[in-house]
């Protein structure tokens, strides 16, 4: 359980200052985090990946204990290509030009943008919980509206989403957001959630991460459609209680950004890691080390 072992570091990678956690030996693992979290959410998992694999485990920037840079009108320092950069410096900072990555939710959005804007840089790729940004844009309809209403709630112009969640951040993020439903996360994992909840600068960040969501990260998806590919073998896991089964084909999907696309559905919802760990490890296990 948590991080045990695992040395905690700040990484300079220029446009922002990540905070890592990082331990174990063997290949080259990245492990990324989604929203509302920190990469804290790989707790239940991450020790037992570190004795396959050399983890490094970050917040992206802008998000829990990281520093971000500052907004722009384009969105850019939030975008999954900026983000991606940051990924990139962070393992040459510990060595490793080529890595594996495992990513969920905002961290799997960073993960494809990398693979596509950097080729021949991830070895394999697992994403959880997604489907392409620009596709989720597309094929908007009331459900997702309704379901997914936090996307276009969060991506409004600045102050007005930081100053209505600013009244109650970690009820917005953890009680309305969950509507009522009781988190499957860690103790010590939930703390550093609801301690981040509290700094008005990763509420602004996960803003602009949204705003950067409805805009220029759809445009960078539609510049690369069909001209660019994933270069590397993709695994695909997804909850099989959330949304994305039921209203996506969502290998279909990433079949049209990818030539190697394996994947499947884990009985649970959206928290895949925290929900099912045992399972998630052996998804992982087996895609990576196959």
């Amino acid at each position: 359980m948590g991080f045990e072992g695992f040395a905690l570091s700040r990484v300079d990678v220029g446009e922002a200052t990540l905070r890592v956690r990082h331990g174990g030996s063997g290949p080259p693992l990245l492990l990324l985090h989604g929203y509302p979290e920190t990469h804290m959410m790989w707790g239940k998992i991450a020790g037992d990946l570190a004795r396959d694999f050399t983890v490094i485990a970050p917040d992206l920037r802008g998000y829990g204990e990281s520093t971000g840079p500052a907004a722009t009108k384009d969105h850019e320092t939030y975008s999954k290509r900026a983000m991606a950069r940051d990924a990139v410096d962070l393992m040459r900072h510990f060595g490793h030009e080529r890595f594996m990555l495992a990513a969920h939710d905002r961290g799997g959005r960073v993960g494809y943008r990398l693979a596509l804007d950097h080729p021949g840089v991830l070895q394999k790729l697992s994403l959880l919980d997604i489907i392409p940004t620009a596709d989720v844009w597309k094929r908007a309809n009331k459900a997702f509206a309704l379901g997914y209403w936090h996307w276009s709630f969060l991506a409004q112009p600045a102050p007005f989403p930081e100053t209505a969640i600013a009244g109650n951040a970690e009820w917005f993020l953890f009680e309305g957001m969950m509507r009522g439903q009781t988190p499957p996360f860690a103790d010590d994992a939930f703390e550093d959630y609801k301690a981040a909840a509290r700094r008005p600068s990763v509420i602004h960040a996960m803003c602009e991460d949204y705003r950067a969501g409805a805009s220029y990260d759809v445009a960078a998806d539609e510049a690369d459609r069909g001209k660019k590919k994933i270069d590397c073998p993709v695994q695909i896991l997804w909850g099989g209680k959330g949304a994305l089964g039921a209203w996506y084909d969502v290998l279909g999907l990433w079949r049209e950004w990818a030539d190697d696309v394996t994947g499947q559905a884990i009985d649970c919802g959206h928290f895949i890691p925290e929900e099912k760990p045992v399972e998630t490890l052996a998804a992982l296990r087996a895609f990576f080390l196959g």
